[in-house]
């Protein structure tokens, strides 16, 4: 089945569009943009540069991907960005291009769902099945893990990390790593402990819970340094793959930890 392209839609010559793609009224593509099956343009729609989209995506009108990165060290380079299958991407989204600094690809995996207004910016990493709420934003080398839940107007620092099934409360400005399993809020935000009703959704035991529960306690509550409770929790809970999980990405941090 060949592509459904609208006869207003501009698609570059040298652009790939897999079979049972559907291009909708006003879209421009570019010549080195690669588009999978069944994927969905609705309208008015921009993609430029080199733009990699899998299977079965749902893209919505006035979204922007690919464009040059709002980075002034930008050279004009050849970069790109990947996103995997079945990501709904709503109205006015913009994504960017790599700049220069990273691996040359700002990337964004599988299932997300990514309300109106998101913008995310050059070099960022995003995972799988992560939610992201109307006008969150993420600047530039921010990496995301699976399962993350971003509410609105959230603004996240270049260069931070949100570990896997973190909810980031609506509002809040991220400057430093929020770490996985957690939840933050705030315009300077804080941690409020395990993100236990995002947890029990995803079919977290009780168990592994309360060792979460259990960690952040002597992580963040215990009045120790960040070693010295890293430490303790590594010599009690370190055993449990969660706890490793939390431990590690917490020992890799270069921006600091969200407290």
């Amino acid at each position: 089945m060949k592509p459904d392209i609208h006869p207003t839609a501009i698609v570059g010559q040298s652009a790939k569009l897999s079979d049972d793609t559907s291009v909708g009224p006003y879209c421009i593509i570019g010549d080195n943009v690669t588009i999978g099956k069944g994927t969905k343009l609705m309208s008015n729609i921009v993609l430029d540069g080199t733009v990699e989209i899998g299977e079965d995506c749902q893209i919505y009108p006035f979204t922007s991907i690919g464009l040059p990165p709002q980075d002034l060290k930008y050279d004009g380079r050849a970069t790109k960005i990947r996103i995997g299958n079945k990501n709904i991407i709503r109205e006015y989204t913009t994504i960017h291009r790599a700049s220069v600094g990273g691996d040359g690809i700002t990337e964004i995996g599988n299932n997300n769902f990514i309300m109106a207004y998101v913008h995310i910016a050059h070099d960022c990493k995003l995972g799988n099945s992560i939610v992201m709420a109307n006008a969150a934003t993420l600047a530039g080398h921010v990496s995301v893990g699976d399962h993350a839940v971003f509410g609105g107007i959230v603004a996240v620092h270049q260069f931070t990390r949100i570990g896997a099934y973190a909810m980031v409360g609506g509002f809040s400005g991220i400057g430093q790593d929020i770490p996985p399993f957690m939840m933050a809020s705030g315009p300077r935000a804080r941690l409020y402990g395990p993100n236990v009703i995002g947890l029990k959704r995803h079919g977290f035991t009780d168990d592994r819970i309360q060792n979460l529960k259990r960690a952040y306690k002597v992580l963040f509550r215990d009045k120790l340094t960040l070693k010295e409770a890293l430490d303790k929790v590594i010599s009690e809970l370190g055993h449990i793959d969660d706890i490793k999980k939390l431990t590690e990405f917490i020992s890799q941090n270069t921006r600091g930890i969200c407290r």
